[in-house]
């Protein structure tokens, strides 16, 4: 042990202390960690082009046109009076919890449709809430043909929550400095 000890000593006698080591900065060294992180955020933000007045990017109509259907859906649903809770029809089952989901995706669409970022971050949290309780349902499907639906409901959920992301970027992005 002591043998080790004063081998370590010697190596170290060469070289200069850690603290200057870490002090002396490197010439073509690339940045670690969170330096390289921001630097590839500040790259992603550079390249974002602001919205123009009256443009919508195309993700955002896409979301706006399904927020639409499924309203329209929902609120066929509600006068024909299907109760998904038993999969029958019956009028007047769960009447109050229809008609809020169906406001809200009402709003959601109106929102998106004027691109507004409040209604595209409503409309990402719906859309995961989709994922989890589909990714859930996969778990359970007792046929091929539900494990088929969910997976669908599951790619389209997944891929139009994705291309929001960047949509949410541009919208909420300030005219450039110097225009």
């Amino acid at each position: 042990m002591a043998s080790q000890r004063k081998s370590r000593k010697r190596r170290a006698r060469g070289r200069p202390p850690r603290a200057a080591q870490a002090s002396q900065p490197a010439e073509d060294a690339t940045p670690r960690g969170y330096a390289r992180s921001r630097a590839r955020d500040e790259e992603a933000r550079a390249a974002l082009k602001p919205l123009a007045p009256g443009e919508r990017p195309t993700a955002v109509t896409v979301g706006a046109v399904a927020a639409a259907l499924l309203a329209i859906a929902n609120l066929i649903a509600l006068v024909a009076g299907y109760n998904a809770g038993e999969d029958t029809v019956s009028f007047g089952s769960d009447l109050s919890a229809s008609i809020i989901v169906t406001g809200l995706l009402v709003v959601l669409a109106y929102g998106m449709w004027k691109a507004r970022y409040w209604a595209v971050l409503g409309m990402q949290t719906l859309l995961a809430i989709t994922i989890i309780f589909a990714a859930l349902a996969l778990l359970t499907a007792v046929s091929v043909w539900a494990a088929l639906l969910v997976l669908i409901i599951l790619v389209l959920a997944g891929a139009l929550f994705w291309f929001l992301v960047k949509a949410m970027a541009r919208i909420q992005m300030p005219e450039r400095p110097g225009r």
